[in-house]
């Protein structure tokens, strides 16, 4: 039997190190939006601002929080999954 060594093709793309404060900054950013609408919507109501502007922003937020919503989902199956193993 002869065995030869497998040579790539192509160099190595290593991954980039994960940020440990990724999640909380993701976090933060849709509590900003959050807020954002929230301030527009109040501005509208005070007369200040545009019913334009206030959907707008709405509208922005509920994306986000939608997003945010299904990755929370897919993180808590795959930990579910995961803790579901047979050792």
């Amino acid at each position: 039997m002869r065995v030869e060594l497998l040579t790539p093709d192509a160099p190595p793309n290593p991954q980039p190190a994960a940020d440990p404060s990724a999640f909380a900054k993701a976090v933060d950013d849709v509590g900003a939006v959050l807020v954002r609408a929230t301030r527009a919507e109040d501005g509208y109501a005070a007369g200040v601002g545009s019913l334009q502007n206030a959907v707008l922003e709405r509208a922005r937020a509920d994306v986000a929080l939608s997003v945010t919503t299904a990755a929370a989902q897919r993180a808590a199956q795959a930990i579910t999954a995961i803790l579901n193993m047979q050792i």
